[in-house]
């Protein structure tokens, strides 16, 4: 087929979807919902006091006395008593599937101490058949002072189970003795390229895997059956549901958008996806895409994730300045510049979007160098190039976010996670910059936000929380870490809803509560754009609507 036919194609069955997502067979509604303070997120009508639902879509958006004259005898009625109803919340940046695996997994996220650490594990290996795997975890050493857990830790405690559980940013995990043999990992394993061993005085692997050296483990770990994947699929949607949230960005591989696929084709699918695979396979998605079209409201697929850094928790994000706690160590680039070029410039020659992870000011300082030169190069066109975490940025660089319309997609939480111990590792200076919302905003930056699942948890009201107090979970800065970069509850609830639709390029489907658009909502037990800033993350989600279906309820 020649490439303007398909084109052509496309774009019709682009056109007669749009169609599809805004007819109605007729004028009764489905569901009624009334009596609420709706925050439409539309600039024309931004409260409402009632909504009407029809085929999955809103029918109309609007006052008690109009939005009732589409009642008849069938119609499902909500009495909403005054609660607030916002647009469902769109959480830009998830590991979706993995997030549902861990959810079953050993829970280390809050083990304070080593030996807490160590018997947690321990203690679960205890609940399953001697050879399988214990992973995830998601443990966070800063709790106990910052050294670094070891596999002698654990070893005793898991002679029949291999251990590969990860710290909470992904970027490091530890492996036990036992899985460390599976791998082949010993004294004399080389040092791979974006990647570190951690070793002891004499050259023995102490367990601790950073980055590309985690390839070594992924190698020998079996890939759970897809009974097993539909599960922690099934067991994430009810999860993010119970939080308000009614899409996701999924940030993942090809075998995962396989179970969603396979999911949205049994009819099973509750959360809205919207699909990444990873950059280096830019050439097999465009020829999917191609072939398959890319989706339609329940799952689509477009984005291609890469990687220039690390993390900061792992000391392997990138800067210019060398980390305040490790003098002489910048980070590293988990790729090649040479290698991100070709790859950026290949996808989005072929019209598909790049979503990359670049955390210190160096690696974001290189994206946007990349960028910069691949419009340049390919010409322009409507791209949305996104900067995932986009955390630590140097000054010269919130312009050139401006400049070339660089949506940052960034994770409230991991500020008042992070704020407990970044200074530490970077320095009173560069925090000034950390995770800056309000100084993005300024500078007329599309924010999208997220939460980096199961990096943190998947709820919109405390990354809301997050951006609006930055109050730190130690509670040591009752007025905020870095508070110049505070934004109001309206900009961070739009970076959850209509940007964050933006950021897929879905704005015309979902995001805000409008004539014909998808009928995605949540009820509040409370009004956060009224409530002190301090309550907003103990508001409860009291019903979550996707398509008019209610998937949560309280």
């Amino acid at each position: 087929m020649k490439k303007k036919t398909f084109k052509f194609i496309l774009i019709t069955l682009v056109i007669m979807a749009s169609i599809s997502c805004s007819k109605n067979t007729n004028s009764s509604a489905d569901l009624i919902l009334k009596n609420a303070r709706v925050w439409t997120m539309n600039p024309e009508q931004p409260w409402a006091q009632a909504l009407a639902v029809k085929n999955g879509l809103l029918l109309t958006v609007g006052e008690n006395s109009e939005v009732l004259d589409y009642q008849n005898a069938n119609t499902e009625i909500i009495d909403a008593q005054g609660k607030l109803v916002v647009p469902g919340f769109i959480d830009s940046h998830v590991h979706f599937i993995t997030g549902g695996f861990r959810l079953a997994s050993v829970q280390l996220r809050d083990a304070q101490t080593p030996d807490e650490f160590a018997q947690r594990i321990g203690d679960f290996a205890k609940t399953i058949p001697a050879g399988a795997w214990i992973t995830g975890g998601d443990w966070d050493h800063e709790l106990w002072g910052g050294k670094l857990p070891q596999a002698s830790w654990i070893d005793a405690l898991t002679p029949e189970n291999p251990v590969f559980v990860s710290r909470l940013d992904g970027h490091m995990a530890l492996a036990n003795s036992l899985a460390l043999k599976m791998a082949g990992i010993d004294k004399n394993t080389p040092e791979t390229e974006g990647g570190e061993i951690i070793r002891d005085q004499i050259g023995k692997p102490t367990g601790v895997l950073k980055d590309n050296a985690m390839d070594f483990m992924w190698n020998v770990m079996p890939d759970p059956p897809a009974e097993m994947k539909e599960r922690a699929l099934i067991a994430a949607m009810e999860y993010v549901a119970a939080q308000g949230v009614t899409s996701v960005h999924q940030m993942g591989g090809w075998g995962e958008y396989l179970t969603l696929k396979s999911a949205h084709d049994k009819g099973i699918l509750k959360t809205r996806v919207y699909a990444s695979v990873p950059l280096s396979t830019w050439e097999k998605l465009h020829e999917y895409i191609q072939e398959n079209g890319n989706g339609d409201n329940w799952l689509k697929i477009g984005g291609l994730k890469g990687f220039v850094d690390g993390s900061l928790g792992s000391h392997t994000a990138a800067f210019f300045e060398s980390y305040t706690d490790d003098p002489g160590s910048h980070g590293f680039f988990v790729n090649e510049k040479e290698t991100l070029e070709d790859w950026i410039l290949n996808a989005d020659k072929n019209e598909l979007q790049a979503i990359i992870h670049a955390i210190g000011d160096s690696a974001i300082s290189t994206l946007i160098d990349i960028f910069e030169q691949v419009a340049e190069e390919n010409g322009p066109r409507d791209r949305r190039f996104r900067i995932e975490h986009s955390q630590h940025i140097a000054k010269k660089d919130f312009a050139r976010y401006a400049k070339n319309n660089i949506i940052a997609s960034m994770q409230p939480y991991h500020a008042i996670d992070d704020g407990r111990w970044a200074e530490k590792v970077i320095g009173p200076e560069r925090i000034k910059q950390t995770y800056a919302f309000r100084g993005l905003l300024d500078a007329g930056v599309k924010l999208a936000f997220g939460s980096d699942w199961f990096v943190a948890p998947p709820t919109p009201l405390e990354g809301i929380y997050a951006a609006v107090t930055r109050r730190t979970l130690d509670d040591k800065n009752p007025d905020g870490w870095v508070p110049q970069e505070k934004i109001t509850v309206e900009e961070a609830v739009r970076a959850y809803t209509i940007d964050a639709a933006y950021a897929s390029f879905e704005e015309n489907i979902k995001g805000s509560l409008e004539n014909g658009k998808c009928a995605d909502f949540v009820i509040l037990d409370s009004n956060i754009f009224e409530i002190a800033p301090e309550k907003i993350r103990e508001v409860k989600i009291l019903s979550t609507y996707v398509g008019g279906e209610q998937v949560f309820r309280q």
